[in-house]
C-alpha cells in the first residue's frame, strides 16, 4: 500500500516507502519497465496495482491501464538521440478517462500533484483522457521536451 489520503487534513496523504522503494528500483535500477498504481477508494490510499517487467512493451503498459478506471502510472521510456546515445525518460501518466466516475476522476486530480512530488525523477508528465493522448506517438514527442 502506497499512499494514505488523509481527509480534512493539512498535508494531504501520507506515501509509504513500499511506493518510494519500487520507483527507486525503476529509476536506478531499473528492475521495472512502468509501475501502475490505483486508490483504493474504501482504504483511501494508492497502492501498486501493476509492476510491469524490464522486457515489457509499451504496449504492455497501456494493456495494464482500464479503459474505464483512473490511475497513476510512470514507464520508463528507452529511446535513442540523433547523436546515437542510448538514453531513457520517465513519464508520468496521470489516466484520467471520459467514462470514469465523476468522484473517482476528482479524487486522483486532487491527489496527483502530492503523490508525483514524491516521486523524485519524473521528467515528464502526461495527463490522458483517452487513449490516443498517451500513444507512443505522444510518448517520443515529448521525448525532446
Amino acid at each position: 500500500m502506497c499512499l494514505t489520503v488523509q481527509a480534512n487534513s493539512a498535508s494531504g496523504m501520507h506515501v509509504s516507502d513500499e511506493c518510494k522503494l519500487k520507483f527507486l528500483e525503476l529509476k536506478a535500477k531499473r528492475n521495472y519497465r512502468f509501475i501502475v498504481f490505483k486508490i483504493d477508494e474504501k482504504a483511501q490510499q494508492v497502492m501498486i496495482d501493476k509492476l510491469g517487467n524490464p522486457e515489457e512493451t509499451y504496449e504492455d503498459f497501456t494493456r495494464s491501464i482500464p479503459e474505464d478506471e483512473c490511475r497513476y502510472a510512470v514507464y520508463d521510456y528507452d529511446f535513442t538521440t540523433p547523436e546515437n546515445c542510448q538514453k531513457s525518460k520517465i513519464f508520468f501518466i496521470a489516466w484520467s478517462p471520459d467514462t470514469s466516475r465523476v468522484r473517482s476522476k476528482m479524487l486522483y486530480a486532487s491527489s496527483k500533484d502530492r503523490f508525483k512530488r514524491e516521486l523524485d525523477g519524473i521528467q515528464v508528465e502526461l495527463q490522458a483522457t483517452d487513449p490516443s493522448e498517451m500513444s507512443l506517438d505522444i510518448i517520443k514527442g515529448r521525448v525532446n521536451l
